[in-house]
């Protein structure tokens, strides 16, 4: 932010990669949807430079593809690549909670609101209200991705979050059954964390990723008797007038696996 208070090509850069980041993950920026920095640029009435850089920031977070000729398109990710986030979080939480004194600092003062998030989170779940549990349970992992004393894995953590909602958004979104797949264990896993009971931990996660993991091998087989899934529908860039202040935070969120976004 600049002495007069005005909007700097840095954060303007920034309120455009989350404005987008926000979409692909409403489920409103499908999987394979393409389009150039100056699309975007016109639909938010700003500049190609800090909409080329915002795309190239999503691109190195992974939720973006770029190609030198036909421009940007949002990552479609398979079930296999869910399936790989979901190992490599889980052997890396498990990791983390092996040594705790060494790797994970809980501070008191952030429990009352990891708490807050994860009831929301929960009740967004049981009511199998997507959008609202996407940015709650965003918020959740980030929070508690904050007692990780290595930033570089509190990093990692956080995009492999980000990149499953991306997969999860749109297979869940309009699925009469996805309520069955949400994940809300968030409480449980709070607590114990609080009470360093690392056995509960270890077993509320793990329950966590063999669901994950099932609902992995269910999309699998639908995937399967439904032959190659069909292209996703072309649907227009988001046409909001370019944001003036902080982007909102995105939709709060479901549960097959983890990351978090900005606040």
């Amino acid at each position: 932010m600049c002495a007069s208070g005005g909007v700097t090509r840095s954060t303007l850069r920034q309120q455009i990669a989350d404005a987008l980041r926000d979409e692909v993950l409403a489920g409103r920026l499908t999987p394979g949807r393409e389009f150039t920095v100056k699309q975007i640029a016109e639909q938010y009435g700003v500049s190609a430079t800090p909409v080329r850089e915002a795309l190239f920031d999503l691109s190195a977070q992974g939720l973006l593809a770029s190609d030198q000729h036909r421009g940007f398109q949002v990552r479609e990710f398979t079930v296999a690549d869910y399936r790989s986030m979901v190992e490599a979080r889980s052997l890396v939480v498990e990791g983390i909670f092996r040594s705790p004194g060494d790797q994970v600092a809980v501070r008191g003062d952030g429990m009352a609101s990891i708490r807050r998030r994860a009831a929301e989170a929960v009740r967004a779940a049981k009511g199998g209200d997507l959008d609202v549990l996407i940015g709650y349970d965003l918020r959740f992992w980030r929070e508690l991705g904050a007692f990780v004393l290595n930033p570089y894995i509190t990093d990692f953590l956080g995009r492999l979050r980000v990149q499953a909602w991306v997969f999860a958004v749109h297979r869940l979104r309009g699925n009469e059954d996805s309520g069955s797949w949400l994940w809300f264990g968030h409480e449980e896993l709070v607590e114990a964390i609080a009470r360093d009971d690392r056995d509960q931990v270890h077993a509320t996660m793990r329950a966590y990723y063999l669901h994950a993991l099932a609902w992995a091998d269910r999309l699998a087989e639908e995937e399967s008797r439904a032959g190659a899934p069909a292209p996703a529908p072309s649907d227009p860039v988001p046409s909001d007038p370019a944001p003036s202040g902080p982007a909102p935070d995105p939709a709060p969120g479901p549960g097959p696996a983890s990351g978090g976004t900005r606040d």
